[in-house]
């Protein structure tokens, strides 16, 4: 690795990096990785800096030890599988944390990891890696000392992404289209492979008569704030398209509900920027001069932006809400959904519906997309099936014994 002198090695700190191509792999959720992370857990939940960091905080509870035994209870094979080897993440620059579940999905599957973090400093990225290295320096951990490289450069040095591509037996990508296309060009070796995780878009189903029925709308709203605002939508789960299903009238009240609590609880908790104002002031008018029956109905504060379509036609995925700005149409059959999904479709979020319906609704429509079909509130909610992989398989080898 001829440029390990430009990669700052961030946990543990300074750690060597060629070692880590000697690291032997180990048994899915091996006794020392669960141990780990539920060590790990317990520093971030307990630290006084995360209980102003919902995403860390998530994680730190998402990786204690009861949900780790919860996991492992969903698989039946692990005493035939072993790690692949060495996993290559390459960490979306836009979501903070996403870099923590990539590790620990690469850990738990039993693989040796070098873990690009986004470039942009940001706090959470610095609590985790610091903490990750207290961690590990405690004698109990040693034997992972060589699993675990969380590494910063500067992502325009290719010379270094293609070092670490040519080292690695699964490469993790995170990212735009452009990002994975520019990463590709980097070789791996004959038997490795890449793990994709691409531009995606989300949208979210309301059934307004149940939703009416339902006795706490501010809890909801709550939820939807969390899937959308606290990352200005630009995480592949954040709703951008919200469909109302159900008869004219109940939808118009439902709609009324729904917008006025989101409004009563996003306002004092979320700043938008004069720049994220105008932009998405400027999205919502080019798609309404495309689009001659589209209405756009703004809240006074602009903190809350809508376009109502008239109907649903494919193609509406190219066309992204940021900080607060959201399409949406009502439907009268859940069906009406069907012409529209295309592979690009990630997380399906709803309320006031029955996910088995929706279920149903994906598979029985062979749908090319919907990955993930999770209530408001969810949607970022992390899991070892994402995106369609199954993690732990997928980075893991299965020895067949005949």
């Amino acid at each position: 690795m001829e440029g390990r002198s430009r990669v700052q090695v961030l946990a543990p700190a300074g750690g060597d990096l060629l070692s880590i191509r000697h690291a032997r792999p180990l048994r899915p959720f091996s006794p020392e990785v669960v141990a780990f992370l539920g060590d790990l857990s317990e520093a971030l939940v307990s630290d006084p800096r995360v209980r102003s960091l919902p995403d860390v905080y998530s994680f730190g509870f998402w990786c204690r030890r009861a949900s780790l035994a919860a996991m492992q209870r969903d698989y039946r094979d692990l005493d035939r599988r072993l790690g692949r080897g060495v996993v290559f993440h390459i960490a979306p620059g836009n979501v903070p944390v996403n870099f923590a579940y990539s590790l620990a999905a690469g850990l738990l599957a039993g693989n040796a990891n070098i873990v690009r973090v986004p470039s942009e400093e940001f706090v959470q990225v610095g609590i985790i890696a610091e903490l990750t290295d207290a961690v590990m320096n405690r004698q109990s951990h040693q034997g992972l000392r060589d699993h675990i490289r969380l590494v910063r450069y500067d992502r325009t040095d290719h010379g270094i992404t293609a070092d670490f591509s040519g080292a690695c037996d699964v490469r993790v990508i995170w990212g735009g289209d452009a990002t994975i296309n520019n990463i590709r060009q980097h070789q791996v070796a004959s038997r490795a492979f890449d793990v994709t995780f691409a531009d995606r878009y989300s949208a979210c189903v309301i059934g307004a008569d149940k939703y009416l029925s339902e006795s706490d709308h501010a809890l909801i709203a709550r939820g939807f704030y969390n899937d959308t605002y606290l990352f200005d939508q630009n995480a592949c789960t954040a709703p951008h398209l919200v469909l109302w299903l159900g008869a004219r009238g109940p939808v118009d009240r439902a709609r009324e509900v729904f917008w006025s609590e989101l409004h009563s609880y996003a306002q004092g908790r979320y700043r938008l920027e004069p720049k994220s104002a105008v932009d998405k002031w400027a999205t919502a008018l080019r798609y309404a001069a495309l689009h001659a029956q589209s209405h756009i109905i703004k809240g006074g504060d602009n903190l809350i932006s809508r376009l109502e379509l008239p109907g649903l036609e494919p193609g509406i995925e190219d066309w992204h809400g940021n900080c607060g700005l959201f399409f949406e149409s009502h439907i009268e059959e859940l069906d009406r959904i069907l012409p529209i999904v295309s592979r690009r479709y990630q997380t399906l979020s709803y309320a006031g519906l029955d996910k088995a319906a929706l279920q149903e609704l994906v598979v029985k429509g062979r749908l090319a997309g919907i990955d993930r079909i999770v209530p408001i509130g969810r949607t970022l909610d992390f899991s070892l099936e994402w995106d369609g992989y199954n993690l732990v398989h997928t980075l893991s080898r299965l020895i067949t014994v005949s």
